[in-house]
């Protein structure tokens, strides 16, 4: 066992040793993490935190939806916040909900508690964590619009609850770094009927379905819109419409989704990537964000199965 694993401090919650990361994520690619750690709660967190040296790498992720690890792994230690932060709680027209419930769960409370406006969420694949980070939206409705505070935990440890304006929300993005963990946030919604809100759920659900790979190994959107342009629309119009790399490819139904149809890696998947973003920059001029978030380690030669078969 590497040194520093043997010296972690004795959390509540769980470690899992060389964990396979690609078991937690959407597009079921990628390597392994030197740990796993699964805390219990917010103090168990605080307490892994502090008692962990600042410069071991910390890593965070959520449900794995719009994720890609490569297929050298994480250094470090990851974190994934599991069944106690998933405390959804109604009071009123406001919603407290923990930052590792499901967004489409969150959704379907609203609609039991008569609070509308999030029915948006409900066709996000992700924790409320995440969206949060990255300012989530769909249908015309971000976050920024119903959150009224987040509560995060820094990578000393300490908590803090910040106001939404102090976030720095922007179009699928805040000023939340990347070691800084949300816990807990608190949304603002509007009265309205359970039954409108079901309804409007279905259609968002009905209307995703229509428009989506929803059933293959995919990560979401894989590029954000630049201003005033659709990035799927760059992407047909340059030609890239269920084009391949390896088992990676380019989804037929929804060109901004790259699609696992069984067998790709991670190098695959991201290299697809770059070889769309390169297309698309030669024939219309537009260099597409990525908005899929990379993490981890590239492989080695001698970890890549087409190096060692050549």
């Amino acid at each position: 066992m590497v040194d520093w694993i043997a010296k972690l401090p004795e959390v509540a919650g769980r470690y899992t040793y060389d964990a396979d990361l690609s078991k937690t994520v959407w597009f079921r690619v990628g390597g392994m993490a030197d740990v796993l750690y699964k805390p219990r709660d917010v103090l168990d967190l605080q307490q892994f935190l502090k008692q962990t040296p600042q410069d071991l790498q910390i890593t965070v992720v959520g449900a794995g939806s719009n994720l890609l690890i490569r297929d050298g792994g994480v250094t470090g230690v990851v974190i994934k916040l599991t069944r106690g932060f998933a405390e959804i709680k109604a009071e009123g027209n406001e919603l407290e909900v923990g930052g590792g419930a499901l967004d489409r769960t969150v959704a379907l409370a609203c609609q039991r508690a008569g609070i509308g406006g999030l029915e948006f969420l409900v066709g996000i694949p992700g924790t409320i964590g995440g969206a949060v980070k990255m300012n989530a939206g769909a249908y015309g409705c971000e976050v920024k619009d119903y959150l009224l505070w987040a509560e995060c935990v820094d990578r000393a440890g300490n908590v803090e609850r910040l106001a939404a304006a102090e976030l720095g929300f922007a179009y699928r993005t805040s000023n939340i770094a990347d070691d800084v963990i949300v816990t807990r946030a608190r949304f603002k919604g509007q009265q309205r009927a359970p039954q409108e809100i079901q309804q409007l759920l279905e259609q968002n659900l009905k209307a995703r379905e229509d428009s989506q790979p929803v059933k293959g190994r995919t990560g979401g959107s894989t590029f954000k819109n630049p201003p005033e342009q659709k990035a799927w629309e760059l992407i047909d119009q340059a030609g890239c419409r269920g084009m391949q790399i390896g088992d990676a490819q380019v989804s037929h139904k929804h060109c901004n989704f790259l699609l696992n149809l069984g067998a790709a890696t991670a190098s695959d998947i991201e290299g697809l990537g770059e070889k769309v973003r390169e297309l698309v920059k030669s024939d219309s001029g537009v260099e597409l964000e990525w908005e899929i978030k990379r993490i981890g380690n590239r492989p080695t030669v001698q970890n890549n199965k087409e190096a060692i078969d050549e």
